[in-house]
């Protein structure tokens, strides 16, 4: 019990650090905005960026991980559309929900917690559960925004809008030049080395009291069916991954603790700036990311219990 309150306190604690700070106004309303922009341009990239070019490609390349997080969210997403649309929401809406209920904080939360339990060994089970949805699952919530929202039938627009989104995307790009920089075999230069080991530094306390600063902002709107996505992402998930990981796959203890806990993380930003980005209702998904952000306390307790960790 010690060594989960050692790990899951410290990640809460700069989260309400943030949180406090917004509400009692010792930080401003662009705070948020502001600070997360360093972590995505700055600080996180260079961190994956790091990572990712003094890896090998055995080390990468996880088939039975990368099924097991893809089956965690994809039937979590697929299920939820389906079940919002019959409650007659319109596709657009039905995806960002999706996206609520399957999109989980690997990047923000995720990283920082598997450099925590599990150190170093822990950031590519993180990296490659942040490019799953970050990238392939945020696409296609794009997708079926676009298709719901065109007035005329251009499929080709809403493909070149995702693969310009994905382009411009520091979390996607900065992993794929380092390991465009791993198979090149080229060595980093100590120089380099340490001005990325100093911004990567800064990305897991700036992630999360980022967020803590995101979840401080009011939201008003309608927030119906808020119990359901909390239940889907906090306790269906991990139940799929969790079954995948250690029941289909038999992964590795590493690969199949990770598959598990990152699983149970709470909702990320994404849907919200999706929301905002397409005008749709977002009181909603803040409502969820805040939730789930609070019941992680149990959901990663829980599987830290569990694991044994």
């Amino acid at each position: 019990m010690s060594s989960i309150i050692n790990v899951v306190l410290p990640v809460f604690g700069l989260i309400l650090a943030g949180y406090v700070c917004r509400r009692t106004g010792r930080l401003g309303e662009t705070a948020s905005a502001e600070l997360n922009r360093f972590v995505v341009w700055l600080a996180l990239p260079a961190l994956l960026f790091k990572v990712t070019a003094t890896s090998t490609w055995e080390q990468i390349w996880q088939p039975g991980f990368v099924a097991s997080v893809c089956a965690g969210c994809v039937l979590v997403f697929v299920a939820t559309v389906i079940y919002r649309m019959r409650q007659l929401r319109r596709l657009a809406d039905a995806s960002i929900d999706g996206l609520s209920a399957a999109y989980a904080n690997t990047g923000f939360l995720g990283i920082p917690l598997c450099v925590l339990v599990f150190g170093d060994e822990g950031l590519l089970p993180a990296i490659i559960a942040t490019l799953i949805v970050a990238c392939l699952l945020f696409a296609v919530g794009i997708v079926l925004v676009e298709i719901s929202l065109q007035e005329e039938k251009h499929p080709l627009r809403a493909v070149i809008k995702v693969s310009k989104s994905l382009a411009a995307n520091p979390l996607l790009i900065a992993p794929l030049l380092g390991a465009t920089w791993a198979a090149s075999g080229w060595i980093l230069a100590p120089a380099a080395t340490q001005f990325l080991s100093l911004l990567g530094m800064a990305a897991t306390p700036c992630a999360l009291v980022s967020l803590g600063l995101f979840l401080a902002q009011k939201q008003e709107g309608r927030r119906d069916g808020t119990v359901g996505l909390v239940a889907a992402k906090l306790v269906l998930q991990p139940l799929v991954t969790g079954f995948f990981a250690f029941r289909v796959f038999e992964l590795p203890a590493l690969w199949a603790n990770s598959a598990l806990l990152l699983s149970a993380l709470p909702t990320g930003t994404g849907p919200f700036m999706l929301a905002s980005f397409y005008k749709r209702e977002a009181a909603l998904v803040s409502r969820v990311i805040l939730l789930t952000t609070v019941g992680s306390l149990v959901t990663i307790s829980a599987s830290l219990y569990l694991l044994g960790l």
